[in-house]
């Protein structure tokens, strides 16, 4: 049995693909970068096309959109404060942010770019910081204090910046597996920074199995400590972890989930949260959701949303527990 392994950013939780002879007749892989990270996909054509230089290009023209890597993108001029009309990629991600954080009351929050800086996660060097230096960034984060007028984003304060890394990938893959289901494509899997949307079944006519790694600190390597797998098909998938990017300060650990209505980085149990949703965008969004408010809030948020599904890892008296919705437990292969 071939192992395909996918290769994740360091903050967010790693999964391992697992299947059979992928390399046979009608099922291609193929591999490239995007959004500052990688991206994997099998699919199944019956004409055996190679779509990956469509594909790349796809990517390169959503990167233009929203990629906070690239200066020249739609999202960077908007944080410069530049003249700039939105295209559709970037309108349709803002407006789902916006729902998104409306839904869980502020945890989700696309504005809190300026808070990755300041705590040494972002692009600028780590601020020392103080209560006033904390005050000073509640003062411009909300996303209250961004909107769209038309084609064109209105602020309230210069300072105010977006970053959608939390759910732009989530997103660029529900796009790739719309473009392939547009060419024919029934069974696939596409993989976009570790979110992956998934449709049919693989080559011996079974859903996808996908692993999940242990979110112990210091595995680094991508499928090297599973902690459970689950059988997907026709399904969104994308988990957020802190075990992979922090920092330990005067002894203290500070992890990059942070915290938007606090502006703190997080400090409860909780060490990974992988969220099954229809689409990725919205997975990977609430992944995010559920890692800034812990276990027990993830619980009741889930509780209140039926078309979510999740598998929670996090730590109790020393020992490293796990929960999932029992939708997922009927998908989890023993």
């Amino acid at each position: 049995m071939k192992r395909f392994t996918v290769y994740l950013r360091l903050s967010i939780l790693l999964f391992t693909v697992f299947s059979c002879n992928f390399s046979a007749q009608q099922y291609k892989i193929i591999d490239g970068f995007a959004l500052g990270t990688t991206y994997h996909i099998i699919y199944r054509d019956v004409q055996e096309r190679d779509f990956q230089p469509a594909i790349d290009s796809v990517l390169a023209v959503f990167c233009k959109s929203l990629s906070i890597y690239d200066s020249t993108s739609i999202i960077a001029k908007v944080n410069r404060n530049e003249p700039i009309e939105v295209d559709d990629f970037f309108e349709k991600v803002f407006n789902r942010s916006y729902e998104i954080y409306e839904a869980s009351d502020g945890a989700f929050d696309i504005s809190a770019a300026p808070l990755f800086d300041a705590w040494g996660f972002g692009f600028k060097h780590k601020e020392k910081i103080t209560p006033q230096i904390i005050d000073s960034l509640k003062k411009i984060i909300g996303m209250d204090k961004i909107w769209l007028e038309g084609r064109r984003a209105v602020k309230t304060d210069p300072r105010v910046s977006l970053s959608m890394n939390a759910v732009a990938k989530g997103y660029a893959s529900d796009v790739v597996a719309m473009w392939l289901e547009d060419r024919g494509i029934a069974d696939y899997l596409v993989e976009i920074g570790g979110e992956i949307r998934c449709v049919g079944k693989n080559k011996q006519g079974k859903p996808w199995a996908v692993a999940i790694d242990r979110p112990e600190d210091g595995n680094m390597i991508p499928g090297e400590n599973v902690q459970a797998v689950v059988q997907l098909t026709n399904r969104s998938m994308a988990t957020s972890g802190n075990y992979r990017k922090y920092y330990v300060e005067d002894g203290r650990k500070y992890a990059h989930t942070i915290n938007p209505k606090t502006c703190y980085p997080v400090t409860h149990s909780l060490l990974s949260a992988t969220v099954f949703a229809a689409d990725c965008m919205t997975a990977d969004a609430y992944a995010t959701v559920l890692m800034v408010l812990g276990v027990d809030e993830a619980k009741q948020l889930l509780n209140e949303h039926s078309e979510l599904d999740a598998y929670l890892i996090y730590e109790e008296d020393g020992a490293m527990k796990s929960w999932c919705t029992p939708a997922v437990q009927k998908m989890l292969r023993e």
